[in-house]
This record gives structure tokens, sequence and C-alpha cells, in this order.
């Protein structure tokens, strides 16, 4: 009987595809999808890096703010936006794609939110109504589309920029002669607003002062410039610690501050310690006035203190254990067992105890002691010879790591000041109340 070949089923036919063919003289539908939602080689060049664009802009404009620099990025990209892109839908979703990117690189991204979100909006309403978009068969020009979109972005920048020094000449008229004015942080705002009260006296000595709050761990050197300026316009500035608040409120006329972000119910989102200012000025019944410009209104309604959409390292609850931690350079903290077994140390009711050497002979006779510490450079308990400053330098270097971490969380936490606090908001637009916050969103978004 003649062998058969082994039975093995042949493999089924691919379906036909459904995906119609290109349309002529257009890419393919993937290549056309492959560049949404990510940032595209321009012209075979490497990859536009928003993240580096931002931060140089920052870097080489000391005045420019966290909104407005990210909204230059944003035209620059615009500028060099490929060949591939040849839609409005794509382009969008490429500035959302580059605004999420550069929100996931800063801790706190809510005033850089307020302004690139506001910049989409005006995009897609300066597009509204216009006849870039009605060309022959529904179809337009898209060149001309993005030069309008160009032109209309550096427009937004400009006005933007001048905001500045119309909230400062609407803002020194509130200053008045034999005024105390008390502020914080290092808001540019603040200072363009006292420096022009200050320059509005004609060249005359300035009739106003200013108590300048700031906290003990600030590493920002903005307030250092403005409290510098100040004085050599003959303002007299007083700095003051957080702790000193309450005491010089009694001399203050009014409290005068910054803010990163202004949200919808009129409160308002700024520097760790303007809350408690706005609680201190309400119970010594003194105004509270907050300068802002338009683009750092945010649409955002927080609850209170810990709804922010940010995480903040503000309480930091620790024990001993984590603080020999910190000491020792270690992330992960060990469990108990793993922590009584450990050398150099131990633990002993939850707290780290060192350890004594069994034999304290010096160690230029003795390689290594007989304590599990091992050889004598690595011993802490003596306290003569140079053997001590060697072994001290390595766990010096996590802790002044950790300390350095912390007073950088602390300059950078906000806390949010509700509008029951705040007297009246002054931006390019005019004075507004607090509960005037949102239509005038509804003005800027719809």
């Amino acid at each position: 009987m003649p062998k058969t070949a082994p039975y093995s089923p042949s493999p089924p036919e691919a379906e036909p595809s459904t995906t119609p063919p290109p349309l002529p003289g257009h890419p393919p539908a993937m290549t056309r999808m492959d560049t949404v939602g990510t940032v595209p080689k321009l012209n075979g060049k490497p990859d536009f890096d928003i993240v580096s664009t931002y931060q140089s802009l920052l870097a080489s404009d000391p005045d420019l703010t966290m909104p407005v620099a990210a909204i230059e990025a944003l035209v620059l990209l615009l500028s060099q936006l490929p060949p591939t892109l040849s839609t409005i839908s794509e382009t969008l979703d490429l500035l959302a794609t580059s605004t999420a990117q550069l929100k996931r690189s800063i801790p706190n991204p809510i005033s850089l939110s307020a302004g690139t979100d506001l910049f989409q909006r005006y995009l897609v309403t300066t597009l509204r109504g216009t006849s870039l978009n009605h060309g022959p068969g529904g179809g337009g020009d898209f060149k001309a589309i993005r030069q309008h979109l160009l032109s209309n972005g550096r427009l937004f920048i400009k006005r933007a920029k001048e905001a500045r020094r119309t909230i400062a000449s609407y803002g020194s008229r509130f200053i008045r002669d034999g005024s105390v004015v008390l502020t914080n942080g290092g808001s540019r705002v603040v200072g363009a607003v006292l420096q022009a009260a200050a320059e509005a006296h004609g060249g005359g000595s300035p009739r106003f002062k200013v108590i300048y709050v700031q906290s003990a761990s600030t590493s920002h050197s903005e307030s250092h410039q403005i409290i510098r300026s100040l004085r050599q316009l003959s303002v007299p500035v007083a700095t003051i610690p957080e702790s000193a608040v309450a005491y010089s409120m009694g001399t203050v006329s009014m409290v005068l501050v910054g803010a990163e972000g202004v949200v919808e119910n009129g409160g308002i989102i700024s520097r760790m310690g303007t809350y408690q200012m706005g609680i201190l000025a309400k119970a010594a019944a003194k105004p509270m006035y907050v300068v802002a410009e338009s683009h750092k209104f945010v649409r955002m309604f927080p609850l209170g203190q810990y709804d922010l959409p940010i995480e903040q390292k503000v309480l930091d609850f620790r024990t001993d254990v984590d603080e020999a931690m910190d000491d020792r350079g270690e992330a992960v903290k060990p469990d108990l067992d793993t922590a009584r077994s450990r050398v150099p140390s131990i633990v002993e009711s939850g707290r780290w105890v060192e350890q004594t050497p069994a034999v304290m002979e010096r160690g230029e006779y003795f390689d290594k002691l007989d304590s599990p510490r091992g050889g004598s450079k690595n011993s802490s308990t003596s306290s003569k010879g140079p053997d001590l400053a060697r072994s001290s330098e390595p766990s010096a270097t996590p802790q002044k790591a950790s300390a350095d971490a912390a007073a950088s969380a602390q300059d950078s936490a906000v806390d949010y000041t509700p509008p029951d606090l705040i007297t009246a908001l002054i931006t390019e637009s005019g004075v507004h109340t607090p509960s005037a916050v949102s239509e005038e969103l509804i003005k800027i978004w719809y």
C-alpha cells in the first residue's frame, strides 16, 4: 500500500483589505496616521525638541514667563511644519501632543497649561469664519492657512507681552501716598506694578513702602532682583520671614500678589504662603489685590488645598528610619528584619542605633576590628584621627542631596487662595471682582 504524505492543513487565505486605495496626490492612510500624535521629522532633520526649545527661550529672556515661553515654542513648531502635515486637524493634533509633552516636563504646569490651552483655543477661533478653508471643492490652500496660524500666533505673543505693561498702568493707581504694600514671591507683574508706581512720581522720592515676604529656603532670584530695583528707585523695602506676616499686618495698607493661575471661581493658585496672607489680611480688614494676565485664566475649579492637579511634597511625615535612610543614600525603606541584620546599623524599637565596636584599639595597629563594623577606616565612633572625616564624607552627600530636594520642593510649592479672600483682580482688560472671572473665561473661550 503506497505511503501518503501526512496531512497538513493549508493556511487560510488572507481576507481582502477593506482599506480604500489612496487618492491621487495624497499619501497613504497609514502614512498620514503615523504623523498624528507624534512630533515628525522636519525635512529629514532630527525631531523638533519642544522641551529644549522652551527651556532655551526661558534662559535667553529672564523677563519671559512660562506660558509665553511655551507659546513661543509652539509658534516655532508651527513655523517648521513638515510637508507631510497637510490638514488643519493634523496641525492642531501636533500642537496638542507637543503641549502635553511640555506639561509632563515640569512639576507644576498650571500656568503653562493656562497659556497653551488658551493659545490653541485662540487659533481655532481665528480659523472660524475665515475664507481660507473654503477653497474650490471645499478645500483651501494649506500654506495660506499655515501663514494665518503663524501670524495670529505671533499676534497672541505680542499681546501677552504687552499685558504686563497695561496691568502696571492700572495697578499703580491703587498705590497711594503713604501706603505700605505687602507682597511675596517673585511675580514679574507685581514688580512691574511697584516700579510703575515708583516712576509715577517723576523723579521725586516715592511716598510708599514695601514689605517683602521671603522664604528662608527660597532659591529664586526674581524676588532679589525686584527688591534691588525698587531700592534703586528710592523705594524703602523691608524683608521679613513668613513667620512675621501677622506681626507686620498692622502696618500694612494693602496686599498685592501675583498668581500662577486664576481659576474659574475667581480664586488663585500662587506661591506657597499666599493663602495665609489672605487669611490674615481679611482678619485685619486689609484689601488683597491680585495682578495677573488673562492668559493665566485656567479652566479649573479646585474645591480646596488638596484638590490641585499636581503632586506636592509639602507634608512629609518622617521617622528616624527615614532620616537614617537619607544619610545612607537609600531609596527603598527596608523591613524591620532586614534593617536589624544590616551593618553598620541596627533597628531597635523602630529607631536606628549605631553599634559600638567590641574592640577600641587604635586603627593604625590593626587593619580590622573584631566588631562586624569592619576596618578602622569605616569606624565612625572614633573621635580622633582622619578616619572619621573619611567615613563621614560618603554619608554627607546623600543627606545634602535630600535637603536640597526638600528645599526645591518647598520653593516650587503653591497653595490655593479662595475668592472670598480676594478684593479684586487686576488684568490687562481692567479690574474685576472674583465673581466676574467666570464671565471673562466665557468671553475668552466662547
